[in-house]
C-alpha cells in the first residue's frame, strides 16, 4: 500500500510459559522495533501492538509439573518478558495480555458472531487423548512421522520439515509428548472453519495479491519463505479446521454446547492484537476500528516461520469473514536463528536467554541490537555465536562508531572549549564527503521499507565509516599546527556527521543515539533532517564526551561459552558422556556391516527381536531390544552395524553373538546405524 494513512503492527505474541530467547528477539521483536520507531521519526500515525499470549495446553502442563497454577505460570513469565522488551527499548505502544477481560470479550464477541453468521460447522471426531494425563491432546502436543516427508518430528497441525499442513490423524507412529505414550481416540465436537471454502480467494490472493478482483497488495514484496509456505499448504488443498479445543484453560466457548472447551489459539492469540489495540486506544482517547477497519490503513505482522500459515491463511480468513476488518500488507517472516552452529533448543537449555543476557552485560542492550540485526534470518537460518558477537562489538561498534564519535567530540572540546566551528571554505573532497552524507539516509529508509533491516543497519554504520575515514584522511591533530582555520571547518564536517548518525541510528540503536544527543547537547531530531550538514550550529557548546561502547574481553566471551555449554549438560535428557578411552581401546571393537536376513518375536519378551544376521564372515544370531519400534517383516533386509566380538551370551534363552548398534533421540526412538550409501556385507566400520 502507497501512502498509507496510519500503520497497525503486530509483533506475534511470546506464548507466556517461559522466557524470551535470542531468536525470538531476532526474529520477530527488533526488527519490528525497527520498523517502528522508522515510522514514527518519520511522523507516522503508528499502532504498534504485543502482548503475551496465555492460554493453552503447554501452560496447563507446566503448572502441573511445577505444583502451581495456570495463572501463576502467565504472571510469571508476563512479567520476565515485559522487562526484557522494556530494557532493550522495544517501544510497544502497548504491551498486552490475552488473560485480560478485554481479550476474553473481544475474542468471543467475535466468535458468537461467526457463530450466529454460520461460518462454522459443528462435527463430531474422534481426536487423540492422552490416558495419563487425562486430556485430550493438542495439535503441538501430538508428535509423529510425516506422510508426506516422512520427518519424525512432524506436529498434530504442521510438518515444519515440508511445511506441509497436517492434522494429528495424519500422523504414523503418534506419540504424546506429555506422557511420551501412543495416545488413544476419543469422540468430541468441535466448531469447525470450513477453510476449503476459502481456498479460492485465498490463493488469488497471497500469489496475485488480489482480494475481490483489486489489488490489495505486492506479492513479489513478499518474501519468498512466505508465499512458498502459504502456496504447500493451498496446493495441498486446504482443510476444515477446529476452532475449539478440549481444555480448561482458556478463553470459553460462548455458544450452546461449549462448556468444557475453549477456543483454538489460532483464533483466540491473533484476536489479542486487536484486543491490545482497543486497550491501547481506550487509554490514549483513540477510535481503535481506525487501525483495524479502516481501507487506508496498512497492516504489518511480524513473526517467525513457524506461525507463517497461521497469519497468512487462517487469521485472514477470521478478519474477511468478519466483514469489515482489513487483511496484512505484508508479513515479514524471518527464518530461524541457530546457535554456535546448532539449532536452539529450549529442552536442552541450547539457548542464550534474553533476562540473562541484561544480567550479564549492563547497559549493554544496544550491542545485542546491533549483532542480532547484523545477523537477521531474513532470507535463510542464520546462526549467532559468542566470538561473533565480541568480534562484531570491537571491531565495528568501538572501532569504527564509538572511535570516530569520541575522536570528533574529545577534539572539539580540545581546540575549542566545546564549541562548534564555524565552517569556512570547501574542499572537493569536503563536498564528496557532505554529498555521500545526503545520500545514506535514502540508502537506510528504503531498505527499512522493504523490510530489509540488515542493509539498512549497514548503510546507517556506512555513514560511521564515512565518518572515521574523513578523520583519518585529513588529520586534523597534525593540521591544526599549520592551518588552524582548515581544521574549522574538519571538525564542523565531522560534528554534523555526529549529528546525523543520532538520527539514521536511531530505529537500530535507540539508547545510543539517545546517548549521543545528550553528549551533542541537541533534541534527538527526526528523520526529515538526516543527511543536512547544518544540523550543529555554528558557537553551539557540546557536552563532554562519554564512550558510547566498551570493548567485550576473552574472559567475557569465554565465561558465557562455558555456561552454555555447562547449562545444556544439565538440562540434557541424553546420559552423560562415559569415562573416557584410549584409541587402542577402540581398536579393539570390530564392528562391520551385516544385513538381517530373518527376524523373530523372542516368546514372552515385548522388546526383543531373534535376528539372523550376515556379517560378510558368517550368518549368526543377534537378539536385539527393537521389538517395540519394529516388527520383523519391517527389518529384514536392513543394513546395519554389528559389534561382532563382543562375548557371547544368552538372553530369555537364546544366545547372542553380536550387538546391533542403534541411536536413540531424546523421545526415546530408535534408528539403525547404517551406512548411506549400498555397501557388502562384511565392510568395516571405524
Amino acid at each position: 500500500m502507497k501512502n498509507p494513512k496510519r500503520y497497525t503492527i503486530t509483533a506475534a505474541l511470546p506464548y507466556a510459559n517461559g522466557p524470551l530467547h535470542l531468536g525470538h528477539l531476532a526474529g520477530v521483536y527488533i526488527p519490528s522495533d525497527i520498523y517502528a520507531r522508522f515510522l514514527r521519526s518519520n511522523d507516522k500515525d503508528v499502532a504498534f501492538v504485543c502482548g503475551s499470549d496465555e492460554h493453552g495446553a503447554a501452560i496447563t502442563l507446566r503448572a502441573k509439573k511445577e505444583g502451581t497454577t495456570p495463572q501463576a505460570i502467565v504472571d510469571q513469565y508476563h512479567a520476565i518478558n515485559k522487562d526484557v522488551f522494556k530494557q532493550l527499548g522495544v517501544s510497544f505502544d502497548i504491551y498486552h495480555r490475552t488473560s485480560s477481560d478485554l481479550h476474553k470479550k473481544t475474542a468471543s464477541d467475535y466468535f458468537k458472531l461467526l457463530d450466529k453468521r454460520g461460518e462454522f460447522t459443528k462435527n463430531t471426531t474422534q481426536q487423540y487423548y492422552d490416558e495419563e494425563y487425562n486430556q485430550f491432546l493438542a495439535d503441538r502436543y501430538i508428535t509423529g512421522d510425516c506422510p508426506k516427508c516422512k520427518n519424525p518430528g512432524a506436529y498434530g497441525d504442521q510438518c515444519e520439515k515440508c511445511g506441509s499442513d497436517l492434522s494429528p490423524l495424519d500422523l504414523i507412529n503418534p506419540v504424546s509428548t506429555l506422557s511420551g505414550n501412543s495416545p488413544t481416540l476419543k469422540e468430541t465436537s468441535h466448531w469447525y472453519l470450513p477453510m476449503d471454502k476459502h481456498e479460492d480467494w485465498v490463493k488469488d490472493w497471497i500469489k496475485n495479491g488480489k482480494l475481490n478482483g483489486i489489488q490489495v497488495h505486492e506479492p513479489k514484496e513478499w518474501r519468498n519463505q512466505v508465499v512458498g509456505q502459504c502456496m504447500s499448504w493451498i496446493d495441498s488443498g486446504l482443510k476444515p479446521r477446529a476452532m475449539t479445543r478440549d481444555l480448561d484453560w482458556g478463553v470459553e466457548v460462548p455458544v450452546d454446547g461449549g462448556a468444557g472447551k475453549v477456543l483454538y489459539v489460532w483464533f483466540d492469540a491473533p484476536i489479542g492484537y486487536i484486543s491490545a489495540t482497543k486497550q491501547w486506544a481506550e487509554d490514549t482517547d483513540r477510535n481503535w476500528e481506525d487501525y483495524w477497519k479502516s481501507a487506508d490503513t496498512k497492516l504489518v505482522h511480524f513473526l517467525a516461520k513457524d506461525n507463517i500459515v497461521f497469519h497468512c491463511i487462517i487469521f485472514p480468513i477470521i478478519l474477511k469473514l468478519l466483514g469489515d476488518h482489513v487483511l496484512p500488507d505484508n508479513v515479514p517472516a524471518n527464518e530461524f536463528l541457530n546457535l554456535e552452529g546448532k539449532k536452539l533448543s529450549t529442552s536442552r537449555n541450547w539457548a542464550v536467554w534474553g533476562h540473562e543476557y541484561l544480567e550479564d552485560f549492563p547497559g549493554q542492550q544496544d550491542v545485542l541490537r546491533y549483532v542480532l540485526t547484523s545477523i537477521a534470518p531474513e532470507n535463510k537460518d542464520s546462526d549467532f555465536s559468542w566470538k561473533d558477537f565480541q568480534a562484531r562489538n570491537n571491531n565495528e561498534l568501538v572501532a569504527i562508531y564509538g572511535n570516530f564519535v569520541n575522536r570528533c567530540l574529545v577534539l572539539t572540546h580540545k581546540y575549542y572549549d566545546g564549541s562548534v566551528p564555524k565552517m569556512g571554505e570547501l574542499t572537493d573532497y569536503d563536498k564528496e564527503v557532505l554529498e555521500e552524507l545526503a545520500l545514506i539516509p535514502s540508502k537506510v529508509s528504503n531498505a527499512i521499507e522493504s523490510y530489509r533491516f540488515r542493509e539498512a543497519q549497514a548503510e546507517a554504520m556506512n555513514l560511521a565509516r564515512l565518518g572515521n575515514k574523513y578523520l583519518a584522511d585529513t588529520e586534523p591533530w597534525k593540521l591544526i599546527k599549520t592551518d588552524e582555520e582548515r581544521v574549522k571547518t574538519i571538525m564542523n564536517i565531522a560534528l554534523q556527521i555526529t549529528a546525523n548518525l543520532t538520527i539514521v541510528f536511531e530505529p537500530f540503536l535507540p539508547l545510543t543515539s539517545n546517548k549521543l544527543a545528550s553528549m551533542l547537547g541537541i533534541e534527538l531530531l527526526k528523520w526529515r533532517a538526516a543527511g543536512q550538514d547544518d544540523l550543529m550550529s555554528t558557537g553551539h557548546v557540546i557536552n563532554k564526551a562519554e564512550l558510547l561502547f566498551s570493548k567485550i574481553e576473552e574472559n567475557k566471551i569465554e565465561e558465557q561459552i562455558a555456561k552454555l555449554e555447562s547449562a545444556t549438560q544439565e538440562n540434557s535428557k541424553f546420559p552423560p558422556m562415559k569415562d573416557e578411552v584410549t584409541f587402542d581401546d577402540f581398536t579393539k571393537m570390530d564392528i562391520r556391516v551385516g544385513e538381517i536376513m530373518t527376524a523373530e518375536k523372542v516368546e514372552k519378551a515385548d522388546k526383543l527381536l531373534k535376528l539372523t544376521v550376515n556379517t560378510g564372515l558368517d550368518t549368526r544370531t543377534v537378539v536385539s531390544g527393537i521389538a517395540e519400534h519394529y516388527s520383523p517383516e519391517d527389518v529384514v533386509g536392513q543394513k546395519v552395524s554389528i559389534l561382532m566380538n563382543l562375548a557371547p551370551r544368552k538372553i530369555r534363552g537364546v544366545e547372542s553373538q553380536g550387538m546391533i548398534l542403534m541411536a536413540e533421540n531424546d523421545e526415546g526412538k530408535l534408528s539403525f546405524i547404517a551406512p548411506t550409501e549400498e555397501m557388502e556385507a562384511g565392510g568395516e566400520v571405524r
